[in-house]
Protein backbone atom coordinates (compact mmCIF):
# COMPACT_ATOMS: atom_id res chain seq x y z
CA UNK A 1 0.00 0.00 0.00
CA UNK A 2 1.15 3.52 -0.92
CA UNK A 3 2.26 5.22 2.30
CA UNK A 4 4.35 7.88 0.77
CA UNK A 5 2.35 10.75 1.88
CA UNK A 6 0.12 10.31 4.98
CA UNK A 7 -3.28 11.80 5.04
CA UNK A 8 -2.68 14.56 7.38
CA UNK A 9 0.79 15.64 5.32
CA UNK A 10 -0.26 18.47 2.51
CA UNK A 11 0.59 17.54 -0.58
CA UNK A 12 1.13 20.05 -3.37
CA UNK A 13 1.04 19.90 -7.43
CA UNK A 14 1.13 21.58 -10.17
CA UNK A 15 1.67 21.59 -13.86
CA UNK A 16 2.11 23.64 -16.90
CA UNK A 17 0.52 23.91 -20.60
CA UNK A 18 -2.30 24.84 -19.59
CA UNK A 19 -0.95 25.71 -16.29
CA UNK A 20 -2.90 24.03 -13.27
CA UNK A 21 -1.81 23.64 -9.37
CA UNK A 22 -2.97 23.60 -5.73
CA UNK A 23 -2.57 21.35 -2.69
CA UNK A 24 -4.53 18.70 -0.83
CA UNK A 25 -4.54 17.73 2.38
CA UNK A 26 -6.90 14.73 3.95
CA UNK A 27 -10.26 15.03 2.48
CA UNK A 28 -10.14 18.55 0.78
CA UNK A 29 -8.18 19.99 -2.22
CA UNK A 30 -7.71 23.07 -3.80
CA UNK A 31 -7.58 23.32 -7.42
CA UNK A 32 -5.92 26.56 -8.78
CA UNK A 33 -5.30 28.09 -12.46
CA UNK A 34 -3.91 31.56 -13.22
CA UNK A 35 -7.22 32.32 -13.81
CA UNK A 36 -8.64 31.13 -10.52
CA UNK A 37 -5.22 32.02 -8.19
CA UNK A 38 -7.72 31.61 -5.01
CA UNK A 39 -8.75 28.09 -6.52
CA UNK A 40 -11.78 25.84 -5.86
CA UNK A 41 -11.84 23.76 -3.04
CA UNK A 42 -13.89 20.23 -3.39
CA UNK A 43 -14.08 17.06 -1.09
CA UNK A 44 -12.10 13.66 -2.04
CA UNK A 45 -11.96 10.60 -1.83
CA UNK A 46 -8.51 9.08 -1.05
CA UNK A 47 -7.33 5.55 -2.15
CA UNK A 48 -3.63 4.46 -1.37
CA UNK A 49 -3.12 1.42 -3.78
CA UNK A 50 -0.25 -0.59 -4.90
CA UNK A 51 1.34 2.07 -6.79
CA UNK A 52 0.56 5.49 -5.80
CA UNK A 53 -2.45 7.50 -4.14
CA UNK A 54 -5.56 8.65 -6.09
CA UNK A 55 -7.70 11.62 -4.98
CA UNK A 56 -11.23 11.46 -6.93
CA UNK A 57 -13.63 13.76 -6.47
CA UNK A 58 -15.89 16.09 -8.36
CA UNK A 59 -14.97 20.06 -10.23
CA UNK A 60 -17.31 21.93 -11.96
CA UNK A 61 -19.68 19.25 -12.58
CA UNK A 62 -16.90 17.10 -14.03
CA UNK A 63 -15.21 13.92 -12.60
CA UNK A 64 -11.91 14.82 -10.92
CA UNK A 65 -9.39 12.06 -10.54
CA UNK A 66 -5.36 12.46 -9.70
CA UNK A 67 -3.09 9.92 -9.15
CA UNK A 68 -0.19 10.33 -7.65
CA UNK A 69 2.69 8.03 -7.87
CA UNK A 70 6.35 8.31 -6.54
CA UNK A 71 8.40 8.44 -9.62
CA UNK A 72 10.72 11.15 -9.93
CA UNK A 73 9.52 14.32 -12.35
CA UNK A 74 11.11 17.03 -13.72
CA UNK A 75 10.07 20.69 -14.26
CA UNK A 76 12.29 21.94 -17.52
CA UNK A 77 10.55 25.40 -17.18
CA UNK A 78 11.17 25.57 -13.59
CA UNK A 79 14.80 23.89 -13.51
CA UNK A 80 12.73 21.56 -10.60
CA UNK A 81 13.07 18.41 -9.84
CA UNK A 82 10.50 17.02 -8.08
CA UNK A 83 9.71 13.61 -5.99
CA UNK A 84 6.18 12.62 -7.29
CA UNK A 85 4.97 12.56 -10.65
CA UNK A 86 1.44 13.68 -10.84
CA UNK A 87 -1.20 12.56 -14.06
CA UNK A 88 -4.93 14.32 -13.75
CA UNK A 89 -7.58 13.72 -15.31
CA UNK A 90 -11.03 16.58 -15.04
CA UNK A 91 -13.43 15.28 -17.49
CA UNK A 92 -12.38 13.87 -20.63
CA UNK A 93 -9.11 15.81 -20.81
CA UNK A 94 -5.55 14.19 -18.92
CA UNK A 95 -2.77 16.44 -17.48
CA UNK A 96 0.69 15.75 -16.07
CA UNK A 97 2.33 17.67 -13.91
CA UNK A 98 4.78 16.91 -10.96
CA UNK A 99 4.16 17.37 -6.73
CA UNK A 100 5.94 17.59 -3.39
CA UNK A 101 5.14 17.42 0.14
CA UNK A 102 7.02 19.33 2.83
CA UNK A 103 8.89 15.83 4.03
CA UNK A 104 9.72 15.28 0.20
CA UNK A 105 10.47 18.87 -1.04
CA UNK A 106 11.18 19.49 -4.84
CA UNK A 107 15.20 20.43 -5.68
CA UNK A 108 16.37 23.41 -7.33
CA UNK A 109 15.52 27.21 -7.44
CA UNK A 110 12.85 27.90 -5.07
CA UNK A 111 12.15 31.43 -7.30
CA UNK A 112 12.67 30.44 -10.73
Amino acid sequence: MFSAIAPEEKLYFGGNEPFWGGDAVGQELRYTTPENIDGDVIAVKRFAGLGGLGLSGELGGKPFDMLVTDAPCDDTMADRSYPFTITLKIGEETREGCGWTDAKPFTGDANP
